[in-house]
């Protein structure tokens, strides 16, 4: 399946309200051969020093193509995960989380699934599958996680 990301993406800055450093959400929308096909939310924070991406995709079967955003499939749902070193490993790694946690409930983003109901969805290969397009293909998440590409300052 070949996956885009769409080139209106939206980056916002903020502070982080348990530590109060600078983070860049990213929000975007990713389509495929069919039209609308997901749309990802990038949280970037440095955590104590440490670069991590909490990284949450909607996903429906049935995207209204005149109003993808709010009108919602009866299939729709949301998977979190987070970016970053792990123990005794400083590379970045993927770890599922409570998908959108610090979002409040809404219709918008479908059942949120907790970390045991995402391991359990036919749907999981493919959030994964998103995963690996943003963190390759989104430059704001992919400096984040790996620093400037070589060449680059």
């Amino acid at each position: 399946m070949k996956l885009e990301i769409d080139p209106e993406r939206d980056i916002q800055t903020g502070t982080c309200d348990c530590c109060g450093t600078p983070f860049e959400r990213v929000t975007g929308f990713i389509n495929n051969e069919g039209g609308a096909y997901a749309i990802y939310y990038a949280s970037c924070y440095h955590h104590d020093g440490i670069h991590e991406a909490w990284i949450d995709v909607i996903l429906d079967d049935a995207w209204d193509p005149d109003d993808p955003v709010s009108k919602a499939g009866p299939n729709r749902v949301t998977i979190g995960c987070r970016v970053g070193p792990v123990a005794n490993d400083p590379n970045p790694a993927c770890t599922l989380v409570p998908a959108a946690y610090v979002a409040p409930d809404d219709p918008f983003y479908g059942h949120k699934l907790d970390r045991d109901e995402a391991f359990q969805h036919p749907w999981l290969s493919a959030y994964w599958h998103t995963i690996d397009h943003i963190l390759e293909h989104d430059t704001t998440v992919q400096q984040h996680i790996y620093g400037a590409p070589a060449g680059t300052s």
